[in-house]
């Protein structure tokens, strides 16, 4: 019986100064369990390359995404609109696991697969009207290991972070109401993330 879980602190320490909360709990697998989930991910996912409306032109990106749930769920950002596929297995399997890591239940999930370091995300906050006010993101990364970085929206401090291959980090509280966070691109890496997102929508 393989163990998945190292030994983790269960005391977490709130990475952000104020304003919000932010818990990095490290690497929940040993290697090779994340690199099992990284390649089921990788293949069993439905990627498709995401689309944006940037002052009033689509933009298509190289990241390529999903948005997954229990049920067919729309969500709206960067001017267009997904409807949620059904949980895959591995992804019921993940998420039961982040859901008894954090305390915290979620409906959803956003995938995004970054194919190096030359792809990542800019400066933004998740509080689009579709999910839960305040509601905790539990964001999983397997893959290659990158930067990932907050900013206040009003100080401008910034805390930085290496996001681990299979590891967990959570945002919740007023993170996303006075933070932003964005994945910094890097000539360096040369292989895939892959960035699990769980989310909980609100029902209209």
């Amino acid at each position: 019986m393989i163990d998945l879980f190292n030994s983790i602190e269960d005391e977490q320490q709130n990475l952000l100064p104020k304003d919000g909360v932010v818990w990095y709990y490290g690497k929940l697998w040993n290697q090779p369990v994340a690199d099992h989930y990284l390649d089921r991910l990788l293949y069993t996912v439905e990627w498709r390359n995401d689309e944006a409306v940037i002052y009033g032109k689509k933009i298509i990106t190289k990241r390529k995404v999903a948005w997954y749930g229990e049920k067919p769920f729309e969500y709206t950002y960067s001017g267009t609109t997904k409807r949620a596929q059904y949980w895959t297995k591995e992804l019921i399997e993940l998420k039961k696991i982040v859901e008894q890591r954090t305390g915290e239940t979620y409906n959803s999930c956003l995938l995004n697969l970054y194919h190096d370091g030359e792809e990542g995300m800019a400066w933004h906050s998740d509080a689009e009207t579709d999910l839960k006010k305040d509601g905790a993101i539990g964001s999983l990364s397997f893959g290659a290991e990158r930067k990932f970085a907050f900013k206040h929206k009003q100080t401008k401090e910034k805390v930085d972070l290496i996001l681990e291959h299979g590891s967990l980090l959570v945002m919740k509280g007023m993170t996303q109401t006075f933070w932003l966070h964005r994945l910094p691109p890097t000539k360096r890496v040369k292989r895939p993330r892959v960035n699990l997102t769980f989310r909980t929508i609100m029902e209209k």
